[in-house]
């Protein structure tokens, strides 16, 4: 009898090792919720073309392969956390993620203005908390040599109070979001738990696993911190399986 375990594909980190990117959480953060039985293959960045490209075309780009990726029992592999999501609910409907909602769509946009413009000032971080020694060249000279100079002086110059300006907007309305349905409960959807939960919860993870420092100020200046610790808080308990 062929396996029902699903393989996600993921990210290894140095130690703690363990989920940390965001796309990759979103997906596990849905695998966790809806009780799936699934083992993580980790891939080194560059073995993920390697890997996936004799069962996969490359994403829209044409060009690069990207995680996750994930290997169902059937045999399919799927690449994009949003495809990968949309497969999740429809064939494992139970419980419902509402993907349907059209606040899925609206928190993955903010989510994006939001973390977008503070890459300048958590590049460098990653490149020395996170990134393993296996994938340190390969990672860094791909980044410092879109960006024209090194990840340091790309924070120096690109860092500081502007980062946070420019996240602001989004911050605030994905604040505004929460707190809109905060009698009901801790979700964007209040009582009920959804994919849009699980979006932003992974940006807050992946930046709090960076940067402690930056995620305290991402909750303060968000206007009003305790609506997204009590999401973090009620998404605890699919938080806690990220590294097998």
């Amino acid at each position: 009898m062929a396996s029902q375990q699903i393989t996600l594909f993921d990210l290894p980190s140095k130690e703690p090792n363990g989920t940390w990117s965001l796309n990759p959480w979103k997906t596990r953060l849905l695998l966790n919720y809806k009780g799936l039985d699934y083992k993580t293959e980790w891939l080194h960045y560059p073995e993920i073309a390697p890997r996936l490209s004799p069962h996969l075309p490359p994403n829209e780009t044409g060009k690069a392969y990207t995680i996750p990726a994930i290997l169902f029992p059937d045999g399919t592999y799927l690449m994009d956390s949003a495809k990968i999501a949309s497969a999740i609910e429809q064939r494992y409907p139970s419980p419902p993620a509402h993907l349907s909602s059209p606040i899925v769509p609206q928190i993955e946009n903010l989510t994006l203005e939001t973390i977008t413009p503070l890459f300048p000032i958590l590049m460098h971080k990653i490149s020395q908390v996170i990134i393993t020694d296996k994938d340190y060249d390969y990672w860094v000279g791909q980044h410092t040599r879109a960006l024209g100079m090194p990840l340091d002086e790309y924070e120096r110059q690109a860092g500081g109070e502007k980062v946070w300006n420019a996240a602001q907007p989004a911050l605030s309305e994905l604040t505004a979001l929460l707190k809109e349905r905060q009698a009901e409960g801790p979700f964007f959807l209040g009582a009920e738990v959804s994919y849009a939960d699980f979006v932003w919860v992974g940006c807050l993870v992946f930046v709090k696993r960076v940067d402690e420092g930056i995620f305290r100020e991402l909750l303060d200046r968000s206007g009003a911190r305790e609506v997204h610790e009590r999401l973090l808080e009620a998404c605890e308990p699919w938080l806690k399986r990220n590294d097998y």
